[in-house]
């Protein structure tokens, strides 16, 4: 236990310090909790990978962050931004993706399974980072941020299907033709639970604990319902991060969407926090000192790489130069990719080196970000 409170208070203590210097100069909370997760390492000698207890609370965190996601798709929006949802973004996803698998197959050698799941996460950006840059400085609104809204939107729609051919192509027993099938069906019985019960349920629920006027009640309903659904799909087959999304979306469909959303923020957040401390611990600072070329050639070649893709896709829409500034805002690698790229460590389908090397990589780009973004 004293170990244990030792632990807290530390991680506590260094979080709320880094991230007070790190907002002075733009850098993004998420880096100060990666931060935090490697000193803590480093101090009492733990890591996350293997510790089951760890894992599981981090995995709340991305839980409840898909939750939140899905509270944010309302039909009106994605039916206004189209265009940029569906053809800016699914080109931006597809062509990266391919671009960085194929280098991952045929240069690094890299398994054409994990080639394609390593391609897609890091043609993630990050939306947490750069739509809040955007909001902070209007510029969401110009056609470059209008553009980027709608990459990054589709990306955060992207990520289930990616989640979930993680735990495809983990499965080596089947073929990957009987996988897809029994994974059809599951999808199937899965969305069709959960749609009858935001359907025909979740309104009802809510208005009778909304009666009862007591925020512990309406909180821990809202609770009930994320873990409830997390649950179903992880029963399925699937990971929690589904069930949570699809929750979401149900939500956001009821009167209750806003208020729901605005008390949960805070608890996505903490939770979050948890998740970038332990992807932090996984840090190893042997390798980086190893590796620090291969490191920095890939965080530039990467970034060149989004930039010039989103660059390609955009400029047959807007002026050259604000597809440039888009392909810009959008050259990092976001925290999805950490989620990804965790979910590939706990199957064991990469080398624990590689995986370090990569999340190096993603906090890198993700540090880069305010100061690029700010000199646009």
């Amino acid at each position: 236990m004293h170990n244990l409170l030792s632990i807290l208070l530390t991680a506590i203590a260094l979080a709320t310090i880094l991230n007070i210097l790190f907002r002075q100069i733009n850098i993004p909370t998420i880096i100060g909790y990666i931060f935090t997760g490697s000193i803590i390492s480093i101090i009492f000698g733990i890591h996350t990978h293997g510790n089951e207890a760890l894992e599981h609370l981090a995995e709340f965190g991305i839980v409840f962050l898909m939750f939140t996601i899905g509270l944010e798709f309302s039909m009106k929006e994605i039916k206004a931004m189209k265009k940029e949802l569906f053809v800016f973004g699914f080109a931006q996803v597809m062509i990266t993706g391919g671009v960085i698998s194929l280098i991952s197959h045929f240069l690094l050698q890299v398994e054409y399974k994990v080639s394609i799941i390593i391609g897609l996460g890091l043609a993630l950006s990050s939306t947490a980072i750069v739509l809040k840059l955007l909001h902070e400085s209007g510029e969401y609104k110009l056609p470059y941020g209008r553009g980027a809204k709608g990459i990054l939107i589709f990306q955060d729609i992207a990520l289930i299907p990616i989640l979930l051919m993680v735990t495809i192509f983990a499965s080596n027993d089947k073929s990957i033709s009987s996988l897809l099938l029994d994974t059809a069906i599951n999808v199937l019985i899965t969305i069709s639970i959960l749609i009858i019960l935001g359907k025909y349920v979740l309104t009802h629920f809510f208005k009778i604990v909304s009666n009862t006027n007591s925020k512990e009640i309406y909180m821990g309903s809202v609770f009930l319902v994320v873990i409830g659904a997390s649950y179903i799909a992880h029963y399925f087959g699937f990971s929690y991060t589904l069930g949570a999304f699809i929750a979401g979306i149900m939500i956001a469909e009821t009167m209750y969407k806003y208020q729901i959303e605005a008390d949960l923020i805070p608890f996505r957040d903490l939770l979050l926090g948890v998740f970038f401390i332990t992807i932090g611990m996984q840090i190893d600072f042997d390798v980086i000192a190893n590796n620090i070329t291969s490191i920095l050639v890939l965080v530039f070649s990467i970034m060149m790489i989004k930039t010039l893709v989103i660059f390609s896709i955009l400029r047959f829409f807007i002026n050259s130069k604000e597809a440039l500034k888009a392909g810009l805002s959008l050259a990092q690698i976001g925290e999805a990719a950490l989620v990804v790229f965790s979910l590939i460590l706990s199957y064991n389908m990469l080398d624990t080196k590689y995986i370090q090397i990569t999340i190096v990589v993603i906090v890198i780009s993700m540090i880069l970000t305010p100061f690029m973004l700010t000199n646009l």
